[in-house]
Parts: C-alpha cells; structure tokens; sequence
C-alpha cells in the first residue's frame, strides 16, 4: 500500500472546499500544470468563478457538504477462475471506462453486470487499473490488488471531478477502498459526498477553463 504522510492530506471542510496540504502536482484536463501553494483550496460547490479554486461562493450559495445517498459503502465480490473482481458501486465516478474498453466483463443491463470470466484475466486487469475511482479492484490468488507508489497528484477530469493519486490522506469518515486513487466531487452535486457518484452528468456542469 502507499504509505501517507501528514504533509499530503485533503480535508473535505464542512459546507466548504476541499483544503489540500502537501500535493505538488495539479493538472488541468489538457495535463497542464496548475500553479499551486503548499495549502490551498480547491472548490466542490461548483459554482466558484475561479476554478478550480474556491473562492467563496458555496457560503453565496447555502452548499452543503453532508452525504446523502442512501446506498452503503459496502464492496461486493465476484468470483471468476482466475479473477476476484471486488466492486464498490458507491464511490463509482461513472467515466465508462470500465463497459467501454471491457464489454464482455462489465456488462450494461445485465445482471450479475460483472462476469469475471468474460475476458481473460490480463485484459480485465488493464480495465480495472484504469479505473481513477476506486471502485473497482482485482484480487488474484486471494492477494488483493497493490497501491501504486507514486507522487501524490490532483488531476481535474473534464467537466468533472478531481481525481486523485498516489495515496494523500483523505480526511473524511469514508475512507477510500483503494488507497491511491479516488474521484472527489467538484460539481456539488454529488450524493455521496466528498466522492463524485456521476451526477456532473446529469447536471450539466463545465468549465471551460480547465
């Protein structure tokens, strides 16, 4: 797993932005880098004029950062002959990468929706590392998955969220499934907040400049 450190953490303020300690690098959707300080604060109501930082709207605007999906943070297994692939609809971003480049695993309007014998298991293993949510995850042999060991980095999807690598600290009462990725909501729309649940889609939400 990646090892975190006080010096890289994000706090979900309450009714507020997100305050980021420690994480060097930020880049916007075109991979450009974002000049940053050793503290800032990046918005999540999705109304700041200065994104991808806050600068005081969600006060404006009565955001509220509470969590209100009714679905629990639980991870379901599907067990294959070579795979267990261990998924958390919960925290599901909903980016499509997962149905798009592997169809025969993870299959729209089917149920059980993931087969993990559709493909051979290198392929749903390159799918499933694509993932920036987290919510998906692969065990082998009953060895779960391993953390990738990298820089912690804030890269902005667009017209979506924040996702996050190599493992800062998450301060919230939800701890992520997978360490070193996850998908933080910037629109304010979310459900289950701080995480994206895929509701920019349905909102309408952009920002051009980023």
């Amino acid at each position: 797993m990646v090892e975190t450190t006080d010096a890289a953490v994000i706090e979900p303020l309450e009714n507020g932005p997100l305050q980021v300690k420690g994480v060097k690098e930020c880049r916007n959707s075109r991979g450009e880098t974002i000049k940053t300080e050793e503290t800032f604060f990046l918005c999540r109501c999705g109304a700041s004029q200065n994104k991808p930082f806050c600068d005081g709207t969600h006060k404006k605007i009565g955001f509220s950062g509470a969590r209100v999906s009714p679905s629990a943070l639980a991870v379901k297994d599907y067990v294959g002959a070579q795979i267990t692939i261990h998924d958390n609809r919960s925290v599901c971003a909903h980016t499509g990468y997962c149905t798009d480049r592997s169809p025969n695993v993870f299959r729209m309007k089917q149920k059980p929706w993931i087969d993990p014998d559709g493909d051979p298991a290198d392929k749903t293993i390159a799918t499933i590392e694509m993932c920036p949510s987290g919510a998906l995850s692969y065990s082998i042999n009953q060895v779960a998955q391993q953390a990738e060991s990298t820089a912690p980095c804030i890269r902005i999807l667009k017209d979506g969220p924040y996702f996050v690598t190599g493992g800062p600290q998450l301060k919230c009462d939800s701890a992520p499934h997978i360490s070193d990725r996850y998908t933080l909501c910037r629109c304010g729309a979310s459900k289950n907040k701080p995480y994206c649940d895929g509701s920019h889609w349905n909102s309408g939400f952009k920002d051009d400049k980023n």
